[in-house]
């Protein structure tokens, strides 16, 4: 979200459609239109440039599809962005489903077919600003002799902060690894940022993995060793993308 707007992207390969859904979405106030393509892989780098609410693609771009679109960027995305896809082809509809679309419109699309998907949308948004707000709210009040109170899929842990080496983003999903090398998937639509609120000591390393600092050992070669239990974990790279935010939170050169 951006300036109190939610932000939306439109990714299709044929202008005409980019033009008609933009008058179509002009309607909606609480909508920024923060970017259009036309290809594959201009799509891709405007999802993770802008990290928008929502994306409106095309089943059908050129040479690749939507679909793979998404697939190729499963593992990246880490914030709760919704995709719309839309297509003059039904045959796509259940594959669409596949890969967790938030909806579907078929080309040409009337007004009042939009005007249902956009309720959904501001519907289920609200519904988990509402809910992170509780839990943030729950956080805060739990957040004392360094112990949280961490929103899981089976309701809320009491943990102490050193039994947290690091966070995981595995299967769509945030997980916490413990010290007993215990793995605890955390709430549904839990983003990065719910995790790096808990305390000032987890800093986000890549788009998957964000440290309890407490456990940083030695950083070589981009690469985190951490102390045991944590000595072995070997995956822990620091992307280029989070590298400054390290650097100078350490006045690291």
């Amino acid at each position: 979200m951006k300036n109190n707007k939610y932000t939306a992207v439109i990714i299709d390969d044929e202008a005409l459609c980019i033009d008609n859904l933009l008058r179509s979405l002009n309607k909606y106030s609480e909508l920024l239109i923060v970017g259009t393509v036309r290809t594959f892989d201009k799509g891709k780098d405007l999802i993770m440039e802008q990290h928008p609410d929502i994306v409106f693609l095309d089943v059908e771009l050129s040479n690749q599809s939507g679909i793979e679109l998404l697939s190729e960027l499963s593992e990246e995305i880490t914030w709760p962005m919704q995709v719309v896809f839309y297509t003059a082809y039904e045959k796509y509809l259940l594959e669409a489903l596949r890969v967790s679309a938030f909806d579907y419109l078929l080309k040409p699309f009337e007004q009042d077919e939009l005007e249902l998907v956009m309720n959904r949308f501001f519907t289920q948004v609200l519904k988990e600003q509402v809910q992170n707000s509780f839990q943030n709210s729950i956080s805060q009040l739990s957040q004392t002799n360094n112990t949280y109170l961490i929103a899981t899929v089976s309701g809320y842990q009491k943990l102490r902060l050193d039994q947290i080496g690091y966070f995981e983003y595995l299967n769509k999903q945030w997980m916490v690894v413990l010290t007993d090398q215990t793995h605890l998937q955390l709430k549904r639509n839990t983003k990065a940022e719910d995790i790096i609120n808990y305390s000032s000591t987890f800093i986000q390393i890549n788009q998957s993995h964000i440290l309890n600092l407490d456990y940083l050992c030695a950083i070589n070669d981009k690469v985190c060793q951490l102390f045991p239990p944590f000595h072995k974990e070997n995956s822990l790279i620091i992307s280029r993308t989070f590298l400054k935010a390290l650097q100078e939170r350490y006045e690291m050169i």
